[in-house]
């Protein structure tokens, strides 16, 4: 696992509850894929080759996937317009819906 401090830097500065947040959905990355490598790319943390990545903004944090090897229904249980990146909000840390998640990781990881 090739740890970034600069993506420590950037969780650090984030305001509650979007610092929480992002270190609990670093910890389920890392913990899902323990070997990716961790980056910063576009001003955010971005993970597994840019696949996925953490996005803090002022109202949530958005948990973003490639939906290039996604079938459409599980496309449809991601937010957003994008064509290549897709993500799912999260506003608070009972919101993160740990299987989901993963799934979701692993889905876009293969």
């Amino acid at each position: 696992m090739n740890m970034d401090e600069k993506v420590e830097d950037y969780i650090e500065k984030q305001p509650s509850p979007q610092k929480e947040i992002c270190w609990k959905l670093r910890e389920i990355i890392l913990n899902t894929l323990p070997n990716t490598n961790e980056e910063m790319k576009w001003g955010t943390p971005v993970y597994c080759g840019h696949k996925i990545y953490i996005g803090s903004f002022k109202e949530q944090v958005n948990l973003g996937f490639e939906v290039k090897n996604l079938t459409e229904e599980e496309i449809k249980l991601l937010e957003g317009t994008g064509k290549t990146m897709r993500h799912i909000k999260i506003h608070s840390l009972e919101e993160i819906d740990k299987e989901k998640i993963v799934k979701f990781i692993q889905l876009v990881s293969k």
